[in-house]
């Protein structure tokens, strides 16, 4: 501001020069032109090239001032771009850093998912071997077992329906069902819930909607909602 102040006097200064020069170049120009006396005209001529070149002077350093006001104005606008650009660094240094965290936590859940699906992938390998193996054990003992444990078999199959349920669910149901439960424990929902929906999809594909498991399916997806305070999907 103090900078701006001088540089306006000076060129008000200089104008004022500038000025009075000129009157006074006209009234020597006038001594000039009555003037007979060949000395007294010497001088006077010489007067005047002195006032042509302060007049030129003059006007050179307004030039000169006018040059100086537009360098201090670009000089300003390059200031404040400096500024700006100087904030939107420190702005994008925060998004780079905030964006890093996010990345090393998804970096970190995922090797999380990947583990619980080979834990997945291995628990269920395990138990289509053991079905497998139940399967084939259960041939062999029909086929060798006796015609009177047959029919005893076949009453109490009867008799007690929900035996008869209970041994047509697959394992790796009674395992996911086991699962779900442990991760809703853990507070893991992300996980409970996709397994639970995929059970409980399962078990009405293949054994209705009115199997007992269906409906036990249905209370533990109800209470892991309730736990995330998700009442309406509950």
């Amino acid at each position: 501001m103090t900078t701006s102040l001088l540089t306006h006097d000076l060129t008000h200064s200089t104008r004022s020069i500038i000025s009075s020069l000129e009157t006074l170049r006209q009234e020597h120009n006038l001594l000039l032109s009555s003037s007979t006396n060949d000395d007294k005209r010497t001088h006077i001529q010489q007067s005047l090239e002195t006032i042509d070149l302060g007049i030129d002077e003059a006007i050179v350093m307004l030039q000169l001032e006018n040059h100086l006001d537009d360098l201090d104005s670009e000089t300003y606008k390059l200031m404040l771009q400096v500024q700006r650009l100087s904030q939107e660094n420190n702005w994008l240094r925060d998004e780079l850093s905030v964006t890093e965290k996010h990345l090393q936590t998804s970096t970190q859940m995922k090797q999380e998912y990947e583990q619980d699906i080979r834990a997945l992938n291995e628990s269920l390998a395990s138990i289509t071997t053991n079905e497998n193996f139940n399967l084939t054990n259960s041939i062999d003992i029909d086929k060798d077992m006796p015609s009177e444990t047959k029919e005893q078999t076949s009453i109490n199959s009867n008799t007690n329906p929900d035996i008869k349920n209970y041994s047509e669910v697959p394992a790796r149901f009674r395992t996911l069902h086991n699962l779900v439960i442990q991760y809703a424990q853990a507070g893991r929902y992300e996980v409970a819930v996709p397994l639970c929906r995929q059970a409980l999809e399962d078990l009405e594909k293949t054994h209705g909607h009115t199997h007992p498991d269906v409906a036990t399916m249905l209370n533990i997806l109800a209470l892991v909602y309730r736990d995330q305070n998700k009442f309406k999907e509950a």
